[in-house]
């Protein structure tokens, strides 16, 4: 999933997949803007089979956060 979700970064920010962690922040560290975030989870909400709530997502900082958020919240 980790492979899957540098992917789904970078056709957002132009950013070398390589240097991506889980610790990578979207702001800080990646360069996305809200709007970047917002297009980006849209298409994470196909690809990873998840449903998305805006409050809980919000809290998610890094990639990590995110990861661990798709993990609890996969579809059957």
């Amino acid at each position: 999933m980790f492979e899957q979700m540098k992917e789904l970064i970078t056709r957002y920010v132009e950013v070398d997949p390589d240097t991506i962690t889980k610790d990578s922040r979207f702001i800080e560290d990646l360069g996305f803007n809200s709007y970047d975030i917002m297009s980006m989870l849209g298409d994470a909400e196909s690809e990873f089979d998840v449903t998305i709530d805006e409050e809980a997502i919000m809290k998610c900082k890094t990639v990590g956060d995110l990861l661990d958020y798709f993990g609890g919240q996969k579809n059957d």
